[in-house]
């Protein structure tokens, strides 16, 4: 290996046997940045009626939003 360079190197992240998965998923960055493992994420009727609690004052909104992409710029 040549001086200075670093050696090629991965990281393996497998929520299958995370000791946390499930409770503490809404706090782990791996689920901010690809999302929830699908069986934890909540469909459209639920997240109407999560919606609907947090209009009502019963639950805390969902903080968690879905980016959009962004307008299409082409050069000149």
């Amino acid at each position: 290996m040549a001086a200075g360079s670093v050696p090629f190197m991965t990281t393996r992240i497998d929520c299958d046997h995370c000791v946390l998965r499930g409770p503490a998923c809404h706090d782990c960055v791996v689920t901010v940045l690809l999302g929830p493992p699908e069986e934890l994420a909540f469909d459209e009727d639920q997240c109407r009626a999560l919606d609907a609690l947090a209009s009502g004052g019963l639950v805390p909104p969902l903080r968690m939003v879905h980016a959009v992409p962004g307008p299409v710029i082409e050069s000149a």
